[in-house]
């Protein structure tokens, strides 16, 4: 067996819903199979086993396949600091910051590791499914593609093209992105799948026999809008699934510019006891019981965003009437009196007052911490894991009252009247026990335990068996067996 590639006719067509459930299906059947995300553009990331960063969704999908997750897995993750930059990660480590000129010249010399990473996990599995970005035609980007056709072509794997229905048009999503390709790119694409449908089959059957006949490609599967899944985003913040009526905690997320590792909140959003809104700019800042200020790829630049939006004031005001405020990981770093990124680690060089809710200050230095992490929570001996991924070094007299201990150290901070708390873990509340002392702590009184680990197993087991049912899984397995 080899290679297939999963490619979209457009960014969040659900290419990497249907590689998790390609990846399942495949592991249930007793196939060694991996995932593979050439390049990814995305600013929520994973640690992986061998110390390296890949893109979150990539992470969610070697769980589907029951593998550990690797950094060959997603061998170039770009992770924007601005409209026009973002630091690139060669096979998880850090190669240096780029902006989109310079990253578009260098694609050669990032093909290479992406084609020595590829190399290294068909060496160790035997089906490798493959993730596009974005679509396939954008002409502009086409030179010197190695996210899409480009990888495509040089690894000779066979292609299926997603469409989602949902946002309309998709019969011209189909035939014009084939239309944009190449000829020998329109020959290695097999067929189409089409995503999110809602209604009746039978109207769609005419559209479906049309395409076929036109394009000369099989239509080998429609999967149906799934209500309610949830599953770790590759970057953009989704939408809230369902109105909770018995909610007894309210949180809100500001949505910062450059938001990071928001997947953090995904099992708050799935708890029967909490509300959660992301308040995006311009927006209103609501009252609520706790405010959370999330991970950040530009640190300064997102902090001095919170200030002009009113959060300062906001947030003095939340903790005057008794509120509580958590940071994560950049979040974290608001809270002290100081960011000091002198070299420009994350954006422009520069010092940016803090929130001065505790008594320390960061400084970012090169050479960023990811590791995968465990222990207890002070005080209370919760069992928490997570990980970290940060350049900022914190220093104070706020760390003196930690909030986790990790063994080899310890872990954030909280103040003395408990107001104020942050860490630089993420992935806290996927851990049951660590979530129910967290929302204890934070002031949810009974806090139910949600194992947000187990909700994405049986919702990985939910999309495999939606593919199996709606997928020709077999002429799509014979497809792999023949090239």
């Amino acid at each position: 067996m080899t290679t297939l590639m999963i490619q979209g006719t457009t960014s969040d067509a659900g290419k990497s819903t249907v590689v998790a459930g390609l990846c399942r299906v495949l592991k249930r059947r007793g196939i060694s199979v991996a995932p593979f995300k050439p390049q990814n553009m995305a600013l929520n990331s994973a640690v992986t086993s061998d110390g390296g960063e890949i893109g979150r969704s990539t992470a969610l999908q070697a769980q589907a396949a029951g593998v550990v997750p690797h950094s060959d897995m997603n061998p170039v993750l770009l992770k924007p600091e601005s409209d026009r930059g973002a630091q690139v990660i060669l096979r998880g480590q850090v190669h240096g910051h780029m902006d989109a000129l310079d990253y578009h010249a260098f694609k050669r010399t990032a093909k290479e590791s992406v084609m020595a990473a590829w190399q290294a996990l068909e060496s160790r599995f035997d089906v490798i499914i493959a993730e596009g970005a974005g679509s396939p035609a954008e002409i502009n980007l086409r030179k010197g593609d190695i996210a899409n056709m480009g990888f495509a072509e040089a690894a000779d794997c066979p292609v299926l093209l997603v469409g989602d229905i949902d946002r309309g048009g998709v019969f011209a999503q189909l035939v014009g992105t084939l239309a944009l390709l190449s000829d020998s790119e329109q020959a290695r694409t097999k067929g189409f799948i089409i995503n999110r449908f809602r209604g009746d089959i039978a109207l769609l059957e005419p559209g479906l026999e049309w395409l076929e006949v036109h394009t000369g490609k099989p239509v080998l599967g429609t999967l149906p809008y799934l209500q309610g899944l949830l599953l770790d985003a590759e970057d953009s913040i989704g939408r809230v699934h369902a109105e909770k009526a018995n909610h007894t905690l309210k949180v809100i997320v500001p949505a910062l510019p450059r938001i990071s590792n928001h997947t953090d909140f995904d099992p708050l959003r799935l708890h029967p006891q909490v509300s959660l809104t992301f308040v995006g700019p311009d927006q209103p800042i609501p009252p609520a019981d706790v405010m959370i200020l999330p991970g950040s790829k530009s640190t300064t630049s997102d902090l001095a965003w919170l200030t002009r939006q009113g959060w300062k004031e906001a947030i003095a005001r939340h903790l005057r009437y008794g509120g509580k405020v958590l940071g994560i990981c950049g979040g974290f770093q608001m809270l002290g009196e100081w960011v000091d990124d002198p070299d420009g680690l994350e954006g422009a060089p520069g010092k940016v007052a803090g929130l001065g809710l505790l008594q320390m200050s960061t400084r970012m230095v090169a050479g960023k911490q990811l590791r995968n992490v465990s222990g207890v929570m002070v005080g209370q001996e919760a069992a928490v894991s997570g990980y970290e991924i940060h350049n900022g070094v914190s220093n104070g007299n706020a760390l003196n009252r930690p909030l986790f201990d990790l063994g080899s150290h310890v872990d954030g901070a909280i103040s003395i009247d408990g107001q104020v708390m942050g860490t630089y873990l993420h992935g806290l509340f996927d851990h049951p026990e660590t979530c129910q002392a967290l929302l204890t702590t934070l002031g949810l009184e009974s806090a139910a335990p949600v194992d947000y680990r187990a909700h994405r197993e049986q919702a990985l087991e939910r999309l495999a068996d939606t593919l199996e049912a709606h997928l020709d899984i077999e002429s799509i397995l014979a497809m792999i067996r023949a090239h």
